[in-house]
């Protein structure tokens, strides 16, 4: 390549990059005037950074076999910029590529893409009032779960995170510190993406700007959520130790609770719910919800399509799972099989009940799953391989060609992740929102059986997972456009 090829090349991206950094003021304004966020291929772009945006737009040459630059789409968002828009989830890549496709006016081709929020502040589907959160417990979702909520405060969300629940620990200074440090840094996440500070006095930890409660407290009857302006809150229970209805149930009898969602798999006839599959069976009487644990939901919306389109009659689920604060670091007792022994030096047979659980989300995977899981010496993410009979024949072409098209355009999108790479390893996955993740070099199948592996970041997914119950539950509700096919 010439020096004149060569400096052609990094023009162009220095162009983009000039192109992407005006983009940014521009997407930060249509999220918190319009309560617009704008997406890419379901990936948001608010506070993302330069780089970011740029990797978003290559990564659709990936998903849809065609080219789509920061020049394609800075049009469109300052179209929209100029545009009176209504609250809601706009994805700019795909609206991109048909822009592309067509050459149209930037203006007049939104004012028909995205009818149905220009000049309507009050769209249907988009209402509710703000409702206050409170997380029980502040372990590894529980942080993750705050990490989200701050990120997400502002710009419609309408969810406060106003308090979390710890037992005391005598000092309450240092405690408060220690509980600000380990929000603040994290050795798989990284830094929080903000400023945080202490007030001991008052108890308070506040994260860009969110002022949120410290309340210490050894169980739920030592609390009156009132007296901390509270009511009406959504308590999340990331403990884990309640998980039938009685146990949950003393969540409710505090003053200013009006919900709880355990982030654990629920017992007895506590509904489980995996978002984007079943969580529009919740009512208004279901006051106690579970969010299943993170291996039901990254294999539901898989298992969900592949029967809707193959039919599936039976199969196995093997789950190989990062190691938790459940098991030990060296050996010591535990009172489950193998989980004492050392998590980072071994990988640990166990027991494991998503199979089972995917019947309480998709009633008709009632006996048709057998299940085991393996623990293995990484910190987080893991992986389900889903072995199974299908009703119909395929095969690997068409059984990837189809779950990419549900990553990309289907009800399913926030669920089901694609890659199609011979060389992505599980810390690649780290942060995906997604539920779970399809690794499509790894399919495998031949006539009626087939063998898809999923990956899915079990603290960071499935945390993202619960913030949509949250939503839901909580009326927080945006059109997605353009719609999604199916």
């Amino acid at each position: 390549m010439s020096q004149q090829a060569l400096d052609t090349v990094f023009q162009e991206w220095h162009d983009n990059q000039a192109i992407a950094e005006q983009m940014i003021p521009m997407i930060g304004s249509l999220y918190r005037h319009n309560n617009v966020v704008v997406t890419m291929f379901g990936r948001s772009l608010f506070n993302r950074s330069v780089i970011r945006i740029l990797k978003d737009h290559r990564y659709v040459r990936k998903v849809e076999g065609t080219e789509l630059s920061v020049q394609d789409t800075f049009p469109l968002v300052k179209a929209m910029t100029e545009l009176n828009l209504g609250p809601a989830h706009v994805d700019v890549g795909k609206l991109g590529v048909a822009f592309k496709a067509q050459g149209r006016d930037p203006v007049t081709f939104l004012r028909d893409e995205l009818a149905e929020i220009v000049d309507a502040h009050d769209v249907a589907g988009h209402n509710g009032q703000p409702k206050d959160v409170v997380l029980y417990g502040f372990g590894r979702i529980g942080r993750i779960l705050a990490r989200v909520l701050i990120e997400k405060a502002g710009g419609g969300n309408l969810l406060r995170l106003r308090a979390i629940v710890v037992r005391g620990r005598g000092n309450i200074a240092k405690d408060l510190e220690k509980r600000a440090s380990l929000l603040r840094r994290d050795s798989v996440h990284g830094p929080f993406n903000g400023t945080i500070s202490v007030d001991a006095e008052a108890r308070t930890i506040t994260a860009n700007g969110n002022v949120i409660r410290v309340i210490y407290a050894d169980s739920p009857a030592e609390i009156d959520y009132t007296d901390y302006g509270i009511d009406n809150a959504v308590v999340v229970d990331n403990t884990g130790i309640w998980r039938d209805e009685e146990g949950l149930g003393q969540h409710l009898q505090c003053q200013g609770v009006a919900k709880a969602i355990l982030t654990a798999p629920g017992k007895g006839n506590i509904a489980n719910i995996v978002y984007g599959i079943n969580h529009q069976d919740i009512g208004d009487q279901d006051r106690i919800l579970s969010a299943a644990s993170c291996t039901t939901n990254a294999i539901v919306p898989v298992l969900k399509v592949l029967n809707d389109e193959f039919g599936v009659e039976h199969g196995h689920v093997e789950t190989v799972h990062s190691y938790t604060n459940d098991q030990n670091l060296i050996d010591n007792y535990h009172k489950g099989d193998r989980r004492g022994r050392s998590a980072p030096l071994n990988m640990v047979l166990t027991e494991t009940g998503a199979a089972k659980a995917v019947a309480k989300a998709l009633p008709e995977f009632e006996g048709k799953l057998t299940g085991n899981a393996i623990r293995v010496p990484t910190p987080n993410v893991s992986m389900a391989i889903l072995n199974l009979r299908l009703e119909r024949e395929t095969d690997a072409e068409a059984l990837n060609d189809f779950l990419r098209r549900m990553s990309l355009d289907s009800p399913y999108q926030k669920q089901i992740d694609y890659v199609d790479s011979p060389e992505v390893v599980s810390t690649d996955f780290v942060g995906n929102r997604h539920a779970g993740i399809v690794d499509a070099k790894a399919t495998i199948a031949n006539g009626k059986n087939a063998v898809v592996y999923v990956w899915y970041d079990n603290e960071f997914g499935y945390s993202c997972q619960v913030i949509r119950i949250l939503q839901h539950v909580s009326n927080v509700h945006f059109l997605k456009l353009p719609r999604a096919k199916g």
